[in-house]
């Protein structure tokens, strides 16, 4: 993958700078600790919304078997560390190496369909491994989940002694992320899966690896969620076949066509906004999936580009709106001279 060239953004590069001053500051400001709880799981779930954007977004592959590689990686922590004893931090990387090798699973029939057919086979998926999660009583816990999965640690440091750990681990794991889904949107890679996704024949007539790429942007998209998946079971302290649920997909989907579809800052920021908003709702029960359905297709209708997709064009039109200004401001310069120089003479 080769990064396409350019200046540097030094405006981005200040804001980069500025989010992650305000991020390490969060902790020792927000007193509430379940406000943390809630930064800790909206900052997970985005991790896991802006790596699903990679196939949904970019590559236009309604790829449903994101959900079992973010549960597959929390159970495969959990169990090894249940079970064998292993440390959580071997853990997390099986997780996301397990979470990598099904995506390569799936990923083999799934791209050699089209439209609804990947849907299907994707969701049938995820589907099979909730239940083989639950049938495996002895290992998994079937229903009533696995229980006594340990906390994360360094030493004699208990990370859920302070939340703040889990703040900042995660924060660095979202950051992570985020730039390593930069990287590749960025790259002549990103650029083919754009390609394949919006002119597929030409894309193809040209050259493009059709199988290939959309086989690596589902390898490239479970990195993360796994590793995701298994820092959220050492968070929790438990494994839920909940991870499998309709209600989580539904989650991660809003997160994603309400932030905006091949944007990643998007999913982002809706992950942890819609994270709060989910909360709140709470007390609705089942009705808040579907308040969240609604805005689904409020969003499509309304801004099929989502929040980022409002950001940036804001941000577009007022940076047209100023270098307007200044090119008037400049033209009219050379006028006023030309006026002073006439009426000395």
């Amino acid at each position: 993958m080769t990064p396409r060239g350019g200046t540097v953004n030094w405006a981005r590069v200040a804001l980069w700078i500025a989010g992650i001053a305000v991020f390490l500051a969060i902790p020792r400001v927000v007193d509430d600790q379940y406000l943390l709880h809630l930064a800790v799981s909206g900052m997970l779930f985005a991790i896991v919304a802006s790596n699903w954007d990679l196939t949904l977004g970019y590559a236009g592959v309604f790829n449903f078997a994101h959900i079992a590689f973010f549960g597959l990686g929390a159970y495969t922590s959990g169990i090894l560390a249940v079970r064998l004893g292993i440390s959580p931090w071997l853990g997390i990387f099986a997780g996301a190496i397990v979470a990598v090798i099904v995506a390569a699973i799936v990923s083999i029939p799934a791209i050699r369909l089209r439209g609804i057919y990947v849907a299907l086979l994707t969701f049938a998926f995820t589907q099979l491994a909730s239940a083989v999660i639950i049938s495996q009583t002895n290992i998994t816990g079937g229903l009533a989940g696995l229980v006594g999965v340990p906390g994360l640690s360094l030493g004699d440091f208990q990370f859920r002694q302070n939340i703040s750990a889990y703040f900042y681990l995660v924060g660095l794991l979202l950051l992570a992320s985020t730039l390593f889904l930069r990287h590749v949107v960025n790259s002549d890679f990103g650029l083919s899966l754009v390609a394949l996704r919006d002119f597929e024949e030409y894309a193809v007539s040209r050259g493009v690896p059709l199988a290939r790429q959309r086989f690596l942007a589902f390898l490239f998209s479970a990195i993360f969620t796994g590793a995701a998946g298994a820092v959220y079971v050492h968070y929790l302290l438990v494994a839920s076949p909940d991870v499998f649920g309709f209600s989580l997909t539904t989650l991660f989907l809003s997160m994603i066509l309400v932030g905006g579809a091949a944007t990643i800052y998007g999913p982002v920021l809706t992950g942890v906004l819609l994270t709060y908003v989910s909360e709140l709702m709470a007390p609705l029960g089942p009705i808040r999936f579907m308040i969240l359905a609604v805005l689904i297709i409020v969003t499509m209708l309304f801004m099929p580009q989502g929040i980022w997709g409002v950001i940036t064009r804001g941000a577009t039109s007022a940076r047209g709106t100023m270098r307007g200004a200044r090119e008037s401001e400049d033209a009219t310069k050379p006028a006023v001279a030309a006026d002073e120089g006439t009426s000395r003479l």
